[in-house]
């Protein structure tokens, strides 16, 4: 992991950056990084309203608001960018509007490193969206203008389809930040976290699938 120019993350939901990436983040953040975060939805369409509830449908957009900046303020980012693109509807939105909104931050944060989705294997339709745009973005620019590509895959197929993947950060020593970047979207990870609290087999995997090591897959255009 060498130290960038710029890192830009570019997520479609709160909490999409807290469980694969918030520990790369944070180590950015600690070797002086510049990131800029563009989570491009409130998440408000999401079927958790808590545990137990206490959002409701109409409130849960603030309060997905409120976790996300208190993720970013943990990671240690200063730059959260939230340009308020309605839940679940990025795959209709105009043709083009979500690639020149990355490409402008690109071309304005000077940015050398790119996190976000992998096109094909991330599951959700805005996730997809969100990695189309970042492709295209990044295809756009001239050769030479073009940052690096750091992805995250989680589709069933990915490691038959991809092979393992070429990029592990080690994480050690974040965990408990982790754990808390986690816990700041309480909302939504609440059983994630009974889990890897208890003294169980299980949370011992979690442990180690969540809190020791991310992984990426880098991508050419």
């Amino acid at each position: 992991m060498e130290k960038e120019n710029h890192v830009l993350v570019v997520f479609p939901h709160p909490d999409d950056e807290a469980f694969g990436v918030s520990g790369t983040l944070s180590k950015y953040r600690d070797m002086g990084v510049p990131v800029t975060y563009s989570c491009l939805t409130y998440g408000d369409m999401g079927r958790n309203l808590g545990f137990p509830p206490f959002a409701t449908r109409e409130s849960l957009y603030k309060i997905r608001a409120a976790e996300v900046e208190e993720s970013a303020r943990l990671i240690g980012i200063k730059d959260l960018r939230l340009p308020g693109f309605r839940d679940k509807t990025l795959e209709f939105e105009e043709p083009g509007l979500l690639t020149n909104l990355i490409r402008d931050m690109i071309v304005e944060l000077g940015t050398t490193r790119i996190i976000s989705f992998y096109p094909g294997y991330s599951v959700h339709p805005d996730h997809e969206a969100t990695a189309e745009a970042v492709i295209e973005a990044v295809a756009s620019l001239d050769t030479e203008k073009r940052p690096a590509l750091q992805l995250v895959a989680f589709a069933n197929n990915t490691f038959d389809d991809l092979g393992d993947p070429d990029i592990v950060v080690n994480i050690e020593g974040y965990e408990e930040r982790k754990k808390q970047i986690m816990a700041a979207h309480k909302s939504q990870t609440g059983p994630l976290l009974e889990s890897l609290a208890a003294d169980t087999h299980d949370a011992k995997e979690l442990a180690d699938q969540w809190l020791k090591y991310e992984r990426f897959y880098s991508y050419m255009v």
